[in-house]
């Protein structure tokens, strides 16, 4: 064997030990990698704000990103001022009617003789032990994600505000002749997320809105806070319309087997709204994903990474559809 030889293989050798120290450092730091990602998507949607306002009122692109920074902390600060005590009141009364709720479904189930176990199910859960456990967990997981949303929000104000020098320090990371391919990647995944982001917003303010309107016209009670929670939880792909519906019909059995069999229906109506409609509109403006890669994308990501996994699961299968693609 020859000493090009020689080197190649041990070009080679070094290149796969590189590869496999950066994915057990990239496995280390999950946390750290989803929470930086989520600050790519804040920044793609102030570089967007910032694109328009430059484009329309020709700001420089310094004043336009410092007004999109402020335009987009005051639509859910501005939101929460003018519809925040009705939202916490409502919440309030979700909460009171959980175990009304409880009740009535116990009562249903023991028509079938399964009344018995759901109580007994429900009082395990309910022990004050298990509250206390409950409890202290919710505690220190709200202080990890306040931490978690001030990363996000100043990670995404600076991605925004030097774009340009964190791909360039991306592209460093691949060998020269494979830059230009991967500054032609990355750019082509920005592409894709953004339009898939304001898509995204979109399906979440109309599914929202429908759910909202709804469940006031069906006289349900709290149907703002439901709406917020179904725009919210649109999100996040197969899981989220079924986790908002939830509680929109545990408060619903409060007022009765028929009324919550109403607000099933409804729910049940907006899905395909939203599968045939709303969803297909996002799909055009961003990338067709094959419906079994983003499902099992979701189970995947919520493997591995838990909540904040499920809740990225869509634009990570996004992106690395893309990068399929274009590599």
């Amino acid at each position: 064997m020859s000493l090009s030889q020689h080197r190649r293989t041990a070009e080679r050798l070094i290149l796969a030990l590189l590869l496999i120290a950066l994915a057990a450092a990239l496995w280390t730091l999950r946390a750290v990698v989803l929470t930086a990602f989520a600050a790519v998507l804040v920044a793609l949607l102030l570089s967007e704000i910032a694109r328009l306002l430059s484009t329309r009122l020709r700001l420089p692109r310094r004043a336009a990103l410092a007004a999109a920074v402020v335009i987009a902390l005051s639509i859910p600060l501005g939101a929460a001022w003018l519809f925040g005590r009705e939202v916490s009141a409502q919440l309030q009364l979700i909460v009171e009617a959980i175990p009304r709720a409880i009740d009535r479904l116990g009562t249903l189930l023991d028509t079938i003789g399964a009344g018995d176990a759901f109580r007994s199910s429900v009082s395990t859960l309910f022990a004050p032990e298990a509250l206390m456990r409950h409890m202290g967990s919710i505690a220190s997981s709200s202080a990890g994600a306040a931490v978690d949303l001030l990363l996000v929000i100043f990670g995404g104000i600076y991605f925004a505000a030097q774009p340009l020098l964190y791909r360039t320090g991306l592209v460093k990371l691949v060998p020269p002749r494979s830059r230009a391919l991967a500054g032609d990647a990355l750019d082509n995944v920005g592409v894709a997320l953004r339009r898939w982001l304001l898509g995204q917003l979109a399906a979440m303010a109309l599914v929202g809105l429908l759910t909202g309107i709804g469940l006031l016209l069906l006289g349900s009670p709290s149907a703002l806070a439901l709406g917020v929670l179904a725009a919210l939880l649109e999100f996040i792909p197969y899981l989220g319309p079924i986790l908002s519906a939830v509680p929109a019909i545990a408060v619903a059995l409060v007022q009765g087997p028929e009324h919550a069999a109403w607000v099933t229906g409804l729910y049940i109506l907006v899905q395909p709204i939203e599968n045939h409609l709303i969803q297909p509109l996002i799909q055009q403006q961003a990338v067709d994903i094959p419906p079994a890669l983003l499902l099992f994308g979701v189970a995947a990501m919520g493997t591995l990474f838990g909540i904040p996994g499920v809740v990225l699961a869509a634009p990570l299968a996004v992106m690395i559809f893309v990068l399929v693609k274009q590599l």
